[in-house]
């Protein structure tokens, strides 16, 4: 697998503030192609070696509109066991029902677009019941917890504009945190 040529849009840039377009079916090839490829770039970034060869910062979601396609999808690439990976296609995804217990990331969220340290934690939804589609345009329900479901809410949070540093109160950066359990 090699590293594909895809640039990731810094914070700074005002498509990241847009909301994106539903997409139609069927996918064109480009959007196949852009899928693929962010697929491969988010494996490389969480192989070690990879990483280091081509200095990337370590992933595991990525959306349409981080390399500047307002579309509504989003990838997770998740790894199961050592170099193994479990991939998510998200096409215009919708959260149908989420848990009333809130979770967040105890060292911080992350995110490609955003290449600074930033404090504070994100209050996230600890369970989540999305409705998207897969690439071949099949509807399909996923309901996912804990830290795939801090990524599902992230990457959709992206496809509406919003940045996770948007939920940290600038003021009190670590409100309500013993409302909410850590992970």
């Amino acid at each position: 697998m090699k590293l594909p040529k895809i640039e990731i849009l810094d914070e700074k840039n005002k498509i990241l503030r847009e909301v994106s377009k539903e997409v139609t079916f069927p996918l064109p090839n480009e959007d196949k192609k852009m899928i693929k490829d962010m697929i491969d770039y988010l494996t490389l970034s969480q192989i070690e070696e990879e990483r280091k060869k081509y200095d990337l910062r370590a992933g595991m979601g990525l959306s349409a509109v981080q390399i500047g396609v307002l579309k509504r999808i989003f990838v997770i690439v998740e790894e199961v066991e050592h170099e193994k990976f479990k991939n998510y296609i998200i096409i215009n995804p919708k959260i149908i029902s989420y848990s009333e217990e809130q979770i967040y990331v105890g060292e911080g969220e992350g995110c490609l677009s955003i290449n600074r340290e930033v404090e504070g934690i994100v209050p996230r939804y600890a369970r989540i019941t999305v409705e998207a589609y897969d690439e071949l345009g099949h509807k399909f329900q996923i309901r996912v917890r804990e830290d795939i479901a801090i990524a599902f809410q992230h990457e959709i949070d992206h496809l509406n504009g919003i940045l996770f540093i948007d939920h940290i109160d600038p003021k009190n950066p670590f409100k309500n945190q013993e409302k909410m359990r850590e992970i």
